[in-house]
């Protein structure tokens, strides 16, 4: 007995030198090693602090310029994303931080940015997340390698331009309804006040059911509600030190997190059984929307769709069909307003193509103006302000050498202001930049990236176009509108750019 306690007491010390060597590893001895790799190529910025790194610095920061608004004017980042603004100022393009023990590599270099988003041999990828926040969705954006590669080809047909073409009916009566809504809230009054941020939400949220699902956005709504809850608790899944095991414990958001997830698959379980239903049957009645599309695809004997991996990718639309497009538009009407000349012109150019009558998709595509004030808002007000990545094994760019186990923070907001790319008057709403197109609007075409680049570019982004281009062109067919004197200027994120105390404006009617 005496012999197995020892036996025992031995093993017990030795796991406990294993764990407090490990602990000691990846709290002080590994990011130790990495910075000093990393200064050694000349990488300037901040040093590191044992177990949280910046996190309390990017927390404080944030808050300070949340608390209060900005001037009316375009010179955003220092508030969007105050502490990774001031790493580039201080350190220069290329600068080191840390999320907690991981080496942060900040990055608002247009070409270093490019080189990142076309790796193709599968050493940089998307970062290991906290498991928590995988609850928000599986979908491809979150996949890597084969399985990627196989999900993206399952569904990139689903996108097609054709396909697209053919949900304009579903476009044009979702703005219809919006369109209406607001002409009964002016009731013969000639003006009044709206708050466009929820009622643009709730415009994207019937677009993206319509077009997704084939439903309504009231059919949807409780999707839309408990995907808005999920977010709030995987950003601070993501925000907060993670052990492994932590998920499993039955903590009060832990069982509210898993509680969502559970009530999100069976809705969205029901909705694509009623499809499969539908689609047995023969039933053409809207059948041309993104689920029944994915549907026929998973249907298809080379495919490797499954029920799961569908639900996942409806999670993933319903999440960024409405976040992506309803702040897009939500800040066009908010510039828009601040620069009444250019909301005039665009109206213009929409009263000449299209007169009254509900765009086509041949109007959508005459309407230049109309696409230089969005490409205009995507640049300043990008929906994504920054992309992360990580590299997975020792990874070279641009000379320098990055080893395997450092974050990479692609500044998109960063690029789409910077002076060396856009001229003097990059801070300006200037749409006459993109006259030209994309391409000719900067001085380095690949210095603009609403949404994102590489294989990897955002699938949605031809639909997010045409249904903005629709929803702006019939506000303007129908209505003028300027600031209301409660509006506040203070962009700020949320997973996307939005406006933290709304956007109020005051409508007119034409």
């Amino acid at each position: 007995m005496e012999a197995f306690y020892k036996s025992f007491l031995l093993c017990s010390l030795v796991l406990i030198l294993y764990a407090l060597t490990r602990f000691a590893y990846t709290t002080w001895l590994r990011p130790k090693r990495l910075q000093k790799l990393l200064r050694q190529q000349g990488i300037k910025g901040r040093p590191y602090k044992f177990l949280l790194g910046d996190v309390k610095e990017m927390k404080k920061m944030s808050e300070k310029a949340m608390s209060k608004p900005i001037t009316l004017d375009h010179q955003i980042i220092g508030r969007v994303m105050p502490f990774l603004h001031e790493m580039v100022q201080n350190y220069g393009k290329i600068s080191l931080g840390w999320m907690k023990t991981t080496p942060m590599l900040v990055i608002a270099d247009a070409e270093l940015v490019r080189l990142v988003l076309t790796e193709k041999s599968g050493r940089i990828v998307k970062p290991p997340f906290n498991p928590l926040a995988r609850l928000l969705h599986r979908g491809v954006a979150s996949l890597e390698g084969e399985a990627w590669a196989t999900r993206r080809r399952s569904i990139t047909p689903a996108f097609q331009h054709e396909k697209l073409k053919a949900m304009i009916p579903q476009f044009s009566t979702s703005c219809q309804d919006l369109i209406c809504r607001w002409k009964k809230l002016l009731n013969h009054q000639g003006s009044f006040e709206l708050d466009v941020a929820p009622e643009l939400q709730f415009l994207a949220g019937d677009v993206i059911a319509r077009t997704a699902f084939g439903s309504s956005y009231e059919e949807g709504k409780k999707i839309f509600q408990l995907q808005k809850e999920q977010v709030n608790l995987v950003l601070e899944a993501f925000y907060s030190f993670y052990f492994p095991g932590l998920r499993f414990l039955p903590t009060k958001k832990n069982k509210r997190r898993y509680s969502i997830d559970t009530e999100i698959k069976t809705t969205l379980r029901n909705m694509i059984h009623m499809k499969e239903q539908a689609l047995r049957n023969g039933d053409s009645d809207n059948t041309n929307d993104l689920l029944s599309l994915l549907l026929r695809s998973k249907a298809q004997a080379d495919n490797e769709l499954t029920i799961d991996d569908v639900i996942e990718e409806c999670k993933l639309f319903y999440f960024a069909g409405q976040e992506t497009t309803a702040n897009l538009l939500t800040w066009t009407l908010v510039l828009l307003s601040m620069h009444p000349n250019w909301q005039e012109k665009a109206r213009e150019e929409v009263l000449r193509i299209c007169g009254k009558r509900i765009p086509d998709i041949d109007d959508i595509n005459r309407l230049k103006i109309v696409s230089m004030v969005l490409n205009e808002v995507l640049r300043l007000y990008p929906p994504v302000v920054r992309l992360l990545r990580h590299t997975l094994k020792e990874t070279n760019l641009q000379g320098m050498t990055i080893p395997a186990g450092v974050d990479l923070v692609l500044l998109f907001m960063s690029l789409h202001h910077d002076p060396n790319y856009w001229g003097d008057d990059a801070a300006e709403f200037r749409p006459e930049r993109f006259a030209e197109g994309i391409s000719k609007a900067s001085n380095d075409q690949t210095a603009f990236y609403p949404f994102g680049w590489g294989p990897r570019i955002c699938l949605g982004q031809n639909f997010a176009a045409i249904e903005a281009k629709m929803a702006l062109a019939m506000i303007l067919q129908n209505f003028w509108f300027e600031l209301s004197p409660s509006y506040a200027h203070a962009p700020y994120t949320v997973m996307t750019l939005q406006p933290q105390h709304g956007a109020p404006i005051i409508l007119h009617q034409l």
